[in-house]
């Protein structure tokens, strides 16, 4: 029997996120999507879908009988928006699923702890830059201390629709935070570009690791098997080159975010993630990866609470 699952959000994430349900879920459907603008594209694609819609935002959701049957509610808005819509929806029994930056829950990326809040209420999926980034991280930090990560994502400035715009400060602040808590960091960092390019460029990520002395082919081998457990579900996730390690010079300023450490390597690994293309162009592979991860949280929160009715 399938979970009956929501979105709030009728932009760009939401309407993607919506299309990924019904092609790639065999344990979720949607029933109902929510927006405020009547006139949006994913509202009228929803209704197209036969999928039941409101463009009275959260209220109206609510309010529809298809809301009775939903478990799970992902929340493709904005930060601000989320705090509201969590507040109406948690009182009701409902877990949320946030794809926006308000980290209100704790923050979940699939390949490095996507086991460990299966029963929270709200659980949060950090950013895309940090869906991209923050399992290369945890895997350096699984093979030899992080004493620092530092990561750039840079997306085409295309793909970055109002609410991605309106949520810059949320975004470094979330990220930066969740390389610390989720990839392992001692002290995180997260830098976001939006790039005006025409034709627009793939979305690609930078992270740079400072670390002790160790084994560079074992922080290679974990880099490379976390990048094809991420692909797994992101088919277009990829490493661009090889993972490059280079020692750090004893009088190099970079030393001062590593105290104490006698020799220390920078770790530096380049990425690209090319979007699916189930409904935004392939280039905008960082709501591609956001939608990705938050579609595999869903279905295994969704397992979980089957397995728990069961017992």
């Amino acid at each position: 029997m399938s979970t009956k699952v929501a979105v709030i959000g009728s932009g760009n994430i939401g309407t993607d996120l919506m299309i990924k349900i019904r092609r790639l879920s065999q344990t979720l459907e949607i029933v109902a999507v929510a927006g405020i603008d009547p006139a949006s594209d994913g509202l009228a694609r929803a209704r197209r879908l036969k999928v039941a819609t409101t463009h009275e935002g959260v209220e109206g959701l609510v309010a529809l009988d298809e809301f009775a049957d939903v478990e799970i509610v992902f929340d493709a808005t904005s930060a601000g928006a989320h705090r509201h819509h969590d507040a109406v929806l948690r009182p009701l029994g409902r877990t949320l699923v946030d794809l926006t930056p308000a980290a209100l829950g704790p923050y979940v990326v699939p390949p490095v702890n996507g086991d460990a809040h299966l029963g929270a209420p709200n659980v949060n999926m950090v950013t895309c830059g940090g869906q991209a980034t923050i399992p290369i991280v945890a895997a350096v930090n699984a093979v030899t201390p992080v004493h620092y990560g530092e990561i750039v994502a840079s997306i085409a400035s295309r793909s970055a629709g109002p609410g991605t715009r309106a949520n810059i400060d949320e975004f470094t602040e979330t990220t930066s935070a969740a390389v610390e808590r989720v990839g392992g960091a001692r002290r995180g960092k997260a830098i976001i570009v939006l790039n005006p390019a025409e034709p627009p460029l793939i979305m690609r990520d930078t992270v740079h690791c400072l670390v002790s002395e160790c084994a560079t082919e074992a922080v290679t081998a974990s880099v490379e098997e976390m990048a094809g457990r991420v692909r797994a579900y992101v088919p277009g996730y990829r490493l661009k080159q090889k993972v490059q390690c280079e020692r750090v010079a004893a009088d190099d300023p970079l030393r001062a975010l590593a105290p104490g450490t006698a020799d220390a390597l920078k770790v530096s690994v380049f990425l690209e993630v090319e979007g699916a293309a189930h409904y935004l162009p392939a280039y905008a592979g960082n709501l591609d990866i956001m939608t990705s991860a938050a579609l595999r949280t869903a279905e295994r929160m969704a397992a979980h609470h089957g397995t728990e009715t069961a017992e």
